[in-house]
């Protein structure tokens, strides 16, 4: 047997013998099972890119992997605080996209809200203002053309302009 493939069942090994325990911490620590799993198959990853600085004479595996598990769940919670953080910004960023409890896991939304307000800042100021006042306002396009003064003809081209401008930008990522 070669030494990469002495390494590697060894390897497995250790996996076997104490993934559950790392899984563990990390649901306990974290409170998501998904966040959990993400976690042990981190802390896999770097014992066995780190496998050659593991030192038996300082600590057994054990002690070694819940080291390595402690940190990628520091890191797992930083990321957390920063998508919450990223959430929050969003939200006072772009007020008039408000979100409400009922709509979906909360960083999706705050992606789509940012992938939004930019798609609308690519628009003229004239037709980002008019679908704001459509979709955001809830008014109509009568009731838009007597708030801006425009022509009734002219907010409608807006509407429609500004509507396939959205779709042509947004349309590629919807596919892909």
């Amino acid at each position: 047997m070669t030494a990469p493939a002495e390494s590697s069942v060894a390897f497995k090994e250790l996996y076997d013998q104490w993934a559950t325990l790392v899984h563990t911490v990390a649901r306990r620590a974290l409170g998501d099972e998904f966040e959990a799993q993400d976690v042990t198959q981190q802390v896999f990853v770097a014992a066995w890119r780190g496998r050659s600085g593991y030192r038996p004479e300082l600590g057994n595996a054990r002690s070694w992997l819940l080291g390595i598990t402690r940190h990628k769940i520091a890191d797992a919670l930083s990321a957390r605080a920063r998508r919450a953080k990223l959430v929050a910004e969003a939200a006072r960023s772009a007020p008039l996209l408000a979100v409400t409890a009922t709509e979906g896991p909360l960083a999706q939304r705050a992606v789509e809200r940012i992938v939004m307000q930019g798609e609308l800042n690519r628009l003229s100021a004239v037709q980002r203002d008019v679908l704001r006042l459509a979709f955001y306002s809830d008014l109509t396009q009568v009731q838009i053309a007597e708030r801006t003064g425009l022509p009734l003809g002219t907010v409608k081209s807006h509407v429609r302009r500004g509507l396939h401008a959205l779709r042509d930008n947004l349309e590629p990522a919807v596919r892909t």
